[in-house]
């Protein structure tokens, strides 16, 4: 599902139009965006939680040349999936 369809989505269920529907997804990302590049994490119950994790510097190899190459460290978002989610996908 691209970002069109899912704001599409969003529009037909909530009965917002398109455009005020495009702007409170925007909204909805940038909020998560801006928590997780605070450190702060981002819980929804039942659904999952999004939060920051660090990953340490470590060597990794170029698969092509066979080079050790250095990775820095670096925090990348997680997600973690809540009950009521892995359980509507369980049931599927």
């Amino acid at each position: 599902m691209t970002k069109a369809e899912f704001v599409d989505r969003v529009a037909d269920k909530s009965g917002l139009s398109k455009r005020d529907a495009s702007k409170a997804v925007d909204a909805f990302l940038e909020s998560i965006e801006e928590s997780l590049v605070q450190g702060e994490a981002v819980s929804f119950t039942g659904f999952g939680k999004f939060s920051p994790q660090q990953r340490s510097a470590r060597q990794g190899v170029n698969p092509r040349t066979g080079e050790k190459v250095q990775i820095q460290a670096a925090t990348v978002p997680k997600f973690s999936a809540g009950s009521a989610l892995k359980a509507a996908l369980k049931n599927r």
